[in-house]
């Protein structure tokens, strides 16, 4: 029988807790304890999963590591210095996106992880979600995208602007897709509900041709999280929320035989069933761990989200500026 792999969840908030809830559950993986700031928090979620409460994840590192690999669900501004710390105390790391709050600190975490020869992991759920998974080899060359993402207004999160909170997801999804060159980036957005930019659309050029226009907003009454990705005679719709695929492809033969109200295309719809996106990354990052093999999320592609995401929010700042 193999050793389980020790884990633990630094920052317990939310979505921590959740985290900690998945590694719990995996019967090759031993969760020794949750870290937070907040004595009350750490404590409660400590006794929910009957575990060890910390204050300081320093605590689990010193002379002798307790743990192999830690989820960092602590706030974004915290990334950084306490990836950095587990990842030179040789244990591996799955971080909630953004990975961090800069590009030059992404690549630091990307260098140590590499000269560690650990894994590096960054949260980008939609990966994961079972809609996705369905039909994200079936697209090859996409020449125009699509996004919305909208959500009602939550103060969970509010501490970064809507594209580092939810675009990025978007920006996650089509960058290795495309796998192109930017060169060409328009961006505007705008302030509702905080001091931070809360609705953003953002139209992105590469250098293959591909154009992607996404629009993410916190401020709607209902949620939309929609893909559209349109290729050579087909267009796919993936929806995440309701994980829910449509296929439309060009119909054969001449257009111009068709009957006037008859739609040149043929649509097959597929409905995915519930799956556990945030249990299927866990085990993916467990995974990359226990086999040596490359994260599905890695930090280069969460550093690459990054940097994009606050290219657009630059560009909506300098707007905002002009007009000011």
């Amino acid at each position: 029988m193999s050793k389980k792999l020790r884990a633990a969840v630094i920052g317990v908030g939310y979505l921590g807790r959740f985290h900690a809830q998945k590694y719990a559950a995996l019967s090759d993986v031993e969760l020794v304890g949750v870290v937070d700031a907040d004595p009350q928090t750490a404590q409660r979620v400590a006794q929910e999963l009957g575990v060890e409460a910390f204050t300081d994840y320093r605590q689990l590192l010193g002379a002798e590591t307790r743990v192999d690999l830690v989820s960092v669900a602590s706030t974004t501004e915290t990334h950084h210095a306490v990836a950095r710390d587990c990842l030179a105390a040789g244990v591996h790391v799955l971080a909630e996106k953004p990975i961090t709050v800069t590009v030059a600190q992404a690549d630091e975490l990307i260098a140590l992880a590499d000269a560690r020869h650990l894994v590096l992991q960054v949260g980008h759920l939609e990966r994961f979600n079972p809609a996705w998974l369905a039909v994200k080899d079936r697209m090859q060359r996409p020449v125009f995208i699509e996004g919305h993402r909208m959500a009602p207004f939550k103060a969970r999160g509010i501490d970064v602007s809507v594209v580092l909170d939810l675009m990025i997801h978007d920006l996650d999804l089509i960058l290795p897709l495309v796998d192109s060159p930017v060169t060409d980036l328009r961006a505007s957005g705008v302030s509702v509900l905080t001091d931070g930019v809360d609705i953003a659309n953002a139209r992105i050029e590469f250098a293959n041709g591909c154009v992607a226009n996404l629009t993410a907003s916190r401020t709607s009454t209902a949620s939309l999280r929609r893909l559209r990705v349109f290729q050579h005679h087909e267009y796919i719709s993936v929806d995440f929320g309701d994980r829910r695929v449509v296929v439309s492809k060009k119909r054969e033969g001449p257009i111009d035989e068709l009957a006037p109200d008859q739609l040149p295309i043929d649509s097959e719809t597929f409905q995915q069933p519930p799956g556990d996106a945030l249990l299927t990354e866990i085990e993916a990052f467990v995974g990359a761990v226990k086999n040596g093999t490359p994260a599905v999320v890695s930090g280069r592609e969460g550093r690459n989200a990054l940097a994009v995401a606050l290219d657009i929010d630059r560009m909506i700042a300098a707007r905002h500026s002009s007009l000011s």
